[in-house]
């Protein structure tokens, strides 16, 4: 009796078990019927799926410099501009920045490396790395040929970032928020030494960090020139270590230029004013990591519904 009641928990046990794995192939299918994710062939599925490697300089995109945007081969979201893209010699494409919010990273099995998946879909990129010193970013993804595809695009860039720091980051964003074709601001900590810095040790003065705002705006709406007269109009850029009553070398006035167009950009407006007497103090420095700020920080007077009491607009131009 005892031996049949055995079997039959034992046979009841394997029709669930199978009946769990066919309900998770069947909510997996779904899934991908939903996101509407591409097949892929067994060498697309070795590397995207399986996370594996294609041999370096092998990729479609190693050499390859076309005007455009770089896609997920599995669900087709943008992932990278061809304006980030760079010749890192090593045998994969490589871009020192991402379009935003599209590439998410977590820790490699290996337990050394920072991988990098497609944020939409989780299919395996490559891996990304830093201090290497090989752009200003000072960043590498290291992407596989075969995860990605090319949409061609003479255009300009669908989203452009500038980076700036103009005294308490509050301020700043306040008016960069009002710029038309701005499409997300968000402040943080830069230019310093310390990785992941909180307020506290940024205010303390021994991380070298600024307080700063990163600007993503659409090229086709505004300018970077524009969003930088905005920065040079709305602190004062004569002043050291302060905006107002604010002290500290964390309010320092500085701009963190991402290419060689901005830094020319922002050398020529620097000109101008010092043409018309202004002793700028402005650093013009090439772009660091930025560690976003703490929640709190973030649009600050839109939920204080109040106005900046040390930044100010003062036409220059």
């Amino acid at each position: 009796m005892l031996a049949k009641y055995s079997i039959f928990i034992l046979a009841f046990s394997l029709i669930a078990f199978a009946g769990c794995s066919q309900s998770q192939n069947q909510s997996a299918k779904l899934n991908q019927k939903k996101m509407n994710l591409k097949p892929l062939t067994p060498e697309e599925e070795r590397v995207i799926v399986n996370k594996g490697t294609e041999a370096p300089f092998t990729g479609k995109y190693d050499k390859f410099s076309d005007a455009g945007t770089y896609v997920c081969k599995r669900c087709g979201t943008p992932l990278y501009r061809s304006s980030d893209k760079f010749d890192a010699h090593c045998g994969w494409p490589a871009f020192d920045d991402e379009i935003p919010g599209a590439v998410k990273r977590i820790p490699d099995a290996d337990g050394m490396r920072t991988e990098i998946e497609c944020a939409a879909c989780g299919a395996h990129l490559g891996h990304v790395f830093k201090g290497e010193g090989l752009t200003p970013k000072d960043t590498r993804h290291c992407v596989n040929s075969i995860s990605l595809e090319f949409v061609p695009g003479s255009g300009p860039a669908a989203t452009d970032t500038a980076v700036f720091a103009g005294g308490c980051f509050w301020g700043v964003e306040y008016y960069m928020k009002k710029i038309p074709g701005v499409i997300s601001t968000q402040v943080g900590y830069t230019g310093g030494k310390t990785d992941h810095p909180d307020y506290k040790q940024v205010c303390s003065g021994t991380t070298g960090h600024y307080e700063a705002i990163e600007v993503v705006f659409d090229p086709a709406k505004t300018s970077y020139e524009t969003v930088s007269k905005m920065f040079f109009e709305t602190h004062d850029p004569t002043q050291w270590n302060h905006q107002g009553p604010d002290w500290g070398d964390q309010y320092r006035s500085a701009v963190f230029y991402r290419n060689a167009a901005q830094k020319a950009i922002t050398e020529k407006l620097i000109a101008e004013l010092k043409a018309k007497g202004f002793k700028v103090v402005t650093e013009v420095l090439p772009a660091k990591p930025f560690w976003k700020a703490e929640d709190y920080h973030q649009d600050y007077y839109d939920h204080k519904g109040t106005t900046p009491y040390c930044h100010g607009y003062v036409k220059r131009f």
